[in-house]
């Protein structure tokens, strides 16, 4: 199958998306054809819109039961969207690393929540960006297309406009958007290896994330960068997006993060460690998580686009003297 006639064709005015059927679509409903074609959009999100008169085929508004014909022009006039009142723009500070007329990519401090939540409106990457950039009231969630734990540090990347938003969306489900980190893990694994065990909340605490039968697949890959005497430094590379998926998959091996409050276990100290290190550790209260790598072809241009972000200084200085660590005791 020829993979471009089934990818929606958006078109460049942002407040219009259009589409072309294809071929292996010919006969089916209408109402059931829009959700294949705008991926971007839920399936009662794209009804109502239907119900509403602001779908067009071939020039002409349609019923939801119509037929659809290979070739045909759908066009669909996208609704004004206006910010949640609880959405307030804030001067917070960004560490910006990239930027265009099309997207945004941000280096995230740990600390930082991503989006706003119930008791959680302000203080948000979502408040800062939109400070820095007004015009992203406009699109859903402020062209937030992935997010990263609150205590989670790394790169990022937002949409500016809505067709750039939609293909984000879809390069991310597709496993287009390349995304890699580095953890501190307890434990010394012999080498690197492939996680792929199913995930969904946990039976016992809806909070929590668990491996379980019941959940959806989730994959992750993992190799080791340095060894320490108790701990690991590793690369991480996510095949599936799952909340807290590394956390809830490298303590599922026996290899929590060091410092995660919620799936970390006790704290693991080396033996006969100085007092310094013991401090550090001890001191440590945020998962050693950062998001270190990220590369995707741009939405517009097509150019390819590689981001590579250093650990920010917690986990540097973690890492060193874990490394310092090794070599005192090393014989």
């Amino acid at each position: 199958m020829n993979q471009e006639k089934t990818k929606t064709k958006i078109a460049v005015d942002e407040k219009v998306l259009t589409a072309i059927i294809p071929e292996e679509q010919e006969g089916e409903r209408l109402d059931k054809v829009l959700p294949r074609l705008f991926k971007g959009y839920s399936r009662s999100t794209l009804q109502q819109w239907l119900q509403e008169g602001r779908v067009v085929v071939n020039g002409v508004i349609p019923r939801k039961r119509d037929p659809v014909t290979p070739g045909e022009d759908i066009t669909v006039t996208l609704p004004e969207i206006e910010a949640p009142d609880e959405w307030v723009a804030e001067e917070i500070a960004l560490d910006i690393i990239y930027e265009d007329e099309a997207i945004l990519v941000i280096n995230k401090p740990a600390a930082l929540v991503v989006h706003p939540g119930a008791g959680n409106m302000r203080g948000t990457l979502l408040n800062a960006v939109l400070h820095y950039d007004p015009s992203l009231a406009t699109l859903p969630r402020a062209g937030i297309v992935h997010r990263l734990d609150k205590e989670t540090s790394g790169l990022m990347v937002l949409a500016r406009t809505e067709p750039v938003r939609l293909d984000l969306i879809e390069r991310i489900k597709e496993r287009e958007v390349n995304r890699e980190y580095l953890a501190v893990i307890h434990g010394r694994p012999i080498a690197g290896g492939t996680i792929d065990a199913p995930m969904g909340r946990s039976p016992h605490d809806r909070r929590r994330m668990a491996v379980t039968g019941r959940g959806k697949p989730a994959v992750t890959h993992y190799r080791v960068e340095a060894r320490y005497r108790t701990s690991t430094l590793i690369r991480v590379k996510l095949e599936t997006g799952r909340t807290h998926q590394i956390r809830v998959h490298m303590a599922h091996e026996g290899y929590p993060l060091l410092g995660d409050p919620v799936y970390g276990g006790r704290l693991r100290l080396p033996p006969e460690a100085s007092q310094e290190l013991i401090d550090l550790l001890r001191s440590f209260k945020r998962q050693a998580l950062h998001a270190t790598s990220l590369a995707f072809e741009h939405p517009v241009s097509g150019e390819p686009l590689s981001f590579t972000q250093s650990l920010p200084e917690d986990m540097r200085q973690l890492t060193q003297m874990l490394a310092q660590d090794q070599q005192e005791h090393s014989h």
